[in-house]
């Protein structure tokens, strides 16, 4: 290899270098426009939630890279918003930091939260990749309750919660992995009667991709023959569970319908745009007469309901919810990683569609 190739590979390498470390940079990449923060704003409990998620993501980093007090980066995403660093999560696995608690230094309000316990997503970088990809695969599998980090992240909020009188001010938030584990962390709280705020960005909704097909028509159609084949199967299986007196999986799903999680998502990221569908696909059945249906099948997995009409063990799918408010981010997206990342999020300029659905 020539020396100008080396050259020109050793400058092209820098250059990364100074992109992500601008985008690590809150400086660079932050919302420095909100220097004032109205709790009674959804923008803003959005943006200061996603920038909370991105201080996870930045302190991580910094460990990668021995970056330490004033060379660290991750401080200003948090004490910007006027915020400590209560405590972090630690996988038992690799001891990578894949979680946070920050106390809030703001008065006490109705609208304000004393404590965020945020969650980062996957890192690419890194020598926690390789957990992080692990943890991917049990959310694919339905798994996830089943890790070490889940058991820690969800004693971590048991302890948090249990220590304070007002639950109504503990947010969860996370992105991407980090929103499913926030997700089911904040299911098992709302089937206990505890109902936490969440802001879950990009969370993963692993199923067929329907949202990719173009025609409407084929599209809903698909839809409507799979409620109706979901219906039926869990219309069997809860004849053949009330036989031998089990319990159905409803029971635990109508107990999260005073729980209404926010979901922000993009049409464009193929990890989390079925949630779309999912919830839409509710109102046109109820328009063409066939609601009753449709609220039974919403309940369950095809699998699921499968698995447990043979009578084997199935694990309950992240992404089944009665209640959601959604936000769509219309915004075109350059590509694949801009429509999935936590940036997005807290940028003033996005075109953004909310949708309550109970």
């Amino acid at each position: 290899m020539s020396l100008s190739k080396i050259e020109n590979q050793e400058l092209n390498s820098k250059n990364f270098d100074v992109i992500l470390s601008e985008r690590e940079s809150f400086e660079h990449s932050g919302p420095s426009h909100l220097t004032s923060i109205d709790w009674t704003n959804p923008d803003h409990r959005r943006s200061v939630a996603a920038c909370l998620v991105q201080g996870v993501y930045i302190i991580e980093r910094d460990r990668q890279e021995n970056r330490q007090a004033s060379e660290a980066l991750a401080p200003p995403w948090w004490k910007f918003f006027q915020f400590d660093l209560h405590s972090q999560l630690i996988d038992d696995a690799d001891s990578c930091i894949f979680g946070a608690i920050y106390k809030s230094n703001h008065p006490p309000s109705q609208h304000t939260p004393s404590y965020i316990i945020a969650f980062r997503g996957t890192l690419t970088k890194g020598n926690a990749f390789s957990r992080d990809l692990e943890l991917d695969i049990h959310i694919i599998k339905n798994g996830l309750h089943q890790t070490s980090r889940f058991e820690i992240a969800m004693q971590a909020i048991k302890n948090l919660v249990g220590s304070q009188t007002s639950k109504s001010n503990i947010w969860l938030t996370g992105h991407s992995l980090g929103s499913a584990m926030a997700l089911l962390a904040g299911k098992r709280m709302a089937k206990t009667g505890i109902f936490l705020d969440s802001y879950l960005f990009n969370p993963p909704f692993f199923s067929a991709p329907l949202e990719n097909i173009k025609d409407p028509s084929i599209k809903h159609g698909i839809r409507i023959a799979s409620s109706f084949l979901t219906a039926g199967l869990a219309v069997a299986a809860k004849i053949k569970n009330a036989n031998q007196q089990r319990n159905m999986p409803e029971d635990s799903f109508l107990a999260l319908a005073g729980w209404v999680p926010c979901l922000f998502v993009n049409p464009m990221d193929h990890i989390c745009s079925e949630y779309i569908g999912y919830f839409e696909h509710r109102k046109k059945m109820e328009e063409i007469g066939a609601g009753g249906i449709e609220r039974l099948a919403t309940q369950h997995s095809i699998s699921g309901v499968f698995l447990n009409a043979i009578g084997k063990e199935s694990h309950e799918p992240l992404h089944l919810l009665p209640s959601a408010n959604l936000t769509i981010n219309l915004t075109p997206a350059v590509d694949f990683k801009d429509a999935h990342g936590i940036h997005q999020w807290w940028r003033c300029d996005q075109h953004l569609e909310n949708r309550i659905y109970s």
